[in-house]
């Protein structure tokens, strides 16, 4: 794996850790920052298959679009639009008022981030079991 892969898989286990960290939390959870960094994480992961596949990889946050430049590559990940775009949604509509997530959309971010998580690894044949950046 190269070295860029790895600074950026290493972020995103770092974005999952917080999302499920706070999802976790029993007083003053934030679950607007659970959805955020779901989708970072998300995020963070397309993009290191992009480097892995010396794919160009566009300076953008949607995740529908990334994941339509990945699927010449990984036709399979079809599958993961839905995850995708909801996870693009509720990272950008929970930054402002107006909308706040509950713990039933901080759970649905976390499953989506950890779906979209789970093929890159595969791709990239990593372990799905969570790592800390010395472990990668």
């Amino acid at each position: 794996m190269k070295d860029e892969t790895a600074e950026w898989v290493d972020k995103a286990e770092s974005d999952l850790r917080t999302a499920q960290r706070e999802l976790a939390v029993c007083e003053w959870p934030n679950y607007d920052a659970v959805c955020f960094h779901a989708q970072q994480c998300a995020e963070k992961y397309l993009k290191a298959r992009m480097i892995e596949g010396r794919l160009p990889m566009p300076r953008i946050h949607d995740l529908e679009a990334l994941l339509n430049l990945l699927l010449p590559v990984e036709p399979q990940w079809g599958s993961l639009m839905q995850p995708s775009i909801t996870l693009s949604v509720m990272a950008v509509e929970v930054r402002y008022p107006g909308m706040s997530a509950d713990v039933e959309d901080a759970e649905n971010a976390v499953q989506s981030a950890e779906k979209i998580r789970n093929a890159v690894r595969g791709a990239l044949k990593l372990s799905s079991a969570t790592t800390s950046p010395s472990t990668l």
